[in-house]
């Protein structure tokens, strides 16, 4: 992106931040009304390093490297993480039961009104307990922050969300039926196997353009950027769910069907706003997973990150749970009618000159 026009004042005038004030206000109030909520739950809320061996392994998620200079001179790459996920399910694995977590997270190459290279995640995990625990949580959540508030509907873009609503809870599949006319799942296998022709072949009679080399991944994003997610969360909340298991690679399969996760995102106003999953436990998956997603990381990208060890190993004794990464920034955007996520941000970080 390029840097920002002369004619547009930094944050720091005084003009500017009294603009702002208010959005950031709205900010503190939401976040200390969320510590009450999950410490009233008998959450701990714990602190995570943001310098972690490896960022995260998704292959469209990009992160911010540099490296450790030991006592002895010698360095070591280190990466700010992309997500606190890791060293939160290290501690579940350590023993904790309900944990949260404000962090700091980084992702480059992302920038624009709802997107910033520096942003807070909020995060909690419940341990042996059901995704469908963390939907309600997220139904909570929305009311508290009206409440904080005192507003009657989360607004972006002329788009409305009744935040006291019960969310709709729709299956991926059904997003495609309804709204591209397609049957994902008629392209996806019992072994989790995808079918890029017969998925192809559907976005052509629905009149969807697609690139000759894209794959199955690319034409399932393609449809769900362009068909689905501008049609989720309006007038209340959206729960998508039961993403096929090929796009949801920390997600454990679901008992309904082998074909999806146990994963779900929250929309609200055509915003994503959380990403949550039924955990997957299995080390020996994960790994696989993690590779695939390195492999198609170096095929598009160029480059891929490490795996972290010491994650995949607590693993092997880290309980059945659920967790969700909420964007808490977004959050307060919808909340305070804010329209850029600088708005909610003390302090953001400068633009490329």
């Amino acid at each position: 992106m390029t840097g920002r026009s002369t004619a547009t004042p930094p944050w720091w005038t005084p003009s500017t931040h009294a603009d702002r004030r208010p959005f950031l206000v709205g900010r503190n109030a939401i976040q200390a009304k969320l510590r009450t909520f999950f410490a009233e739950r008998d959450f701990i809320e714990v602190d995570t390093a943001t310098l972690q061996v490896s960022p995260g392994n998704e292959a469209h998620l990009h992160a911010f490297a540099t490296a450790a200079t030991g006592p002895d001179g010698r360095t070591a790459p280190l990466f700010l993480h992309t997500s606190p996920e890791f060293a939160c399910k290290k501690l579940l694995a350590a023993g904790e039961k309900r944990i949260a977590c404000f962090a700091h997270v980084y992702r480059n190459r992302e920038r624009g009104p709802l997107h910033h290279p520096e942003f807070t995640m909020l995060e909690w995990y419940r341990a042996g307990e059901s995704y469908e625990q963390l939907m309600a949580d997220c139904a909570d959540i929305l009311a508290l922050a009206a409440e904080t508030t005192k507003t009657h509907a989360f607004s972006y873009r002329e788009r409305t969300v009744d935040p006291l609503l019960e969310p709709e809870r729709l299956s991926v599949a059904e997003a495609f039926d309804r709204f591209a006319g397609i049957d994902l799942l008629g392209s996806v296998e019992e072994s989790g196997a995808t079918d890029r022709d017969r998925l192809a072949a559907d976005l052509r009679r629905a009149g969807i353009r697609f690139a000759e080399d894209d794959t199955w991944a690319d034409l399932f994003s393609r449809v769900l950027v362009e068909k689905i997610e501008p049609n989720l969360g309006f007038g209340r909340a959206t729960i998508l769910d039961e993403y096929p298991v090929c796009e949801a690679a920390l997600a454990r399969p679901s008992a309904r069907d082998c074909r999806v996760a146990e994963r779900f995102e929250l929309y609200a106003c055509g915003v994503e706003l959380a990403n949550a999953f039924g955990e997957l436990t299995d080390a020996a998956e994960q790994r696989r997973r993690f590779e695939a997603e390195m492999t198609e990381k170096q095929r598009v990208y160029g480059e891929t990150y490490p795996l972290d060890e010491d994650f995949l190993a607590a693993l092997d004794i880290m309980p059945e749970a659920s967790g969700i990464a909420l964007g808490f920034d977004r959050l307060v955007m919808l909340a305070t009618g804010a329209p850029r996520i600088e708005h909610v941000l003390w302090a953001p970080v400068a633009e490329i000159g």
